[in-house]
């Protein structure tokens, strides 16, 4: 399959900016906040995101949390707020968890630790972000489709948001 051309114009199925809500931000360190800017950089760089029922895009995002659940304000330039979608956290609880854990590991191995170790260690990382992306996905289906590596990022923002330091 062939790369779209450069003049190809872009799907109104995506992402043009994103927003993190400053009352869901807690206490981050370097490693955290570099995770996020990363990650917002690549998702508006090239992303997929089509609201069920809509087509307005591109979309504008404010991420936050509140009462344990992800707050997805989703708009556009012209309007501030077409859907408000809500996804429970419970179910990534136990992978944020992990994936926190491993982070701290990793960062710390990066520091000191040789290659092998840091490979290693990297390997468990990615496969829990894969994880926590899929399930992310998922219950974003009902309302919001997403390919991989825009769920890949969300989850990489949703961490952010939750990190509490």
């Amino acid at each position: 399959m062939d790369a779209p051309s450069p003049n190809a114009p872009q799907s109104r199925d995506r992402l043009s900016e994103i927003t993190l809500d400053p009352k869901s931000l807690g206490r981050v360190n370097a490693n955290i906040e570099h995770e996020r800017e990363v990650a917002i950089f690549d998702i508006i760089d090239g992303n997929s995101f089509a609201v069920e029922g809509l087509d307005d895009g591109p979309y504008t995002l404010v991420l936050g949390i509140a009462d344990d659940r992800l707050q997805m304000n989703i708009g556009t330039a012209e309007t501030e707020s077409l859907v408000l979608h809500s996804v429970p956290l419970t179910p990534l609880k136990r992978i944020m968890k992990d994936y926190f854990l491993v982070c701290e590991s990793y960062y710390d191995a990066v520091r000191t630790a040789p290659p092998a170790r840091i490979q290693a260690i990297d390997v468990n990382r990615r496969g829990l972000h894969d994880e926590g992306s899929t399930v992310l996905r998922e219950k974003l289906l009902t309302k919001i489709v997403v390919d991989n590596d825009t769920a890949r990022r969300l989850f990489t923002l949703l961490c952010a948001l939750h990190w509490k330091g």
